[in-house]
């Protein structure tokens, strides 16, 4: 018997690049980049907003901003408008 020239055998764990892309969840957001995108609103949010959209309690929200969200670099500041108390995230220029 001869073997003719024919396509090289591949493995079965082998994928194409193609496949392994397709394949790939896009990425969710996580809770913390949906704190940040509320905070980088011009109009910011409130306590009370922030702990809708991630179902935190409110210890957890006011911990995320002077913790981890200062840690990716960004100014918090807040302003007290009607009674609400307004938190907004700047990013260093």
């Amino acid at each position: 018997m001869t073997q003719t020239a024919s396509k090289p055998r591949r493995m079965a764990r082998e994928l194409d690049a193609t496949a392994v892309a397709a394949a790939k969840p896009a990425k969710q957001p996580s809770k913390l980049d949906q704190v940040e995108a509320l905070l980088l609103q011009p109009t910011g949010a409130g306590i009370a907003e922030i702990m809708t959209a991630t179902g935190w309690q409110q210890h957890s929200v006011r911990g995320a901003m002077a913790g981890a969200l200062k840690k990716r670099g960004l100014t918090i500041t807040s302003d007290k408008i009607d009674g609400v108390r307004r938190y907004r995230a700047s990013k260093p220029a």
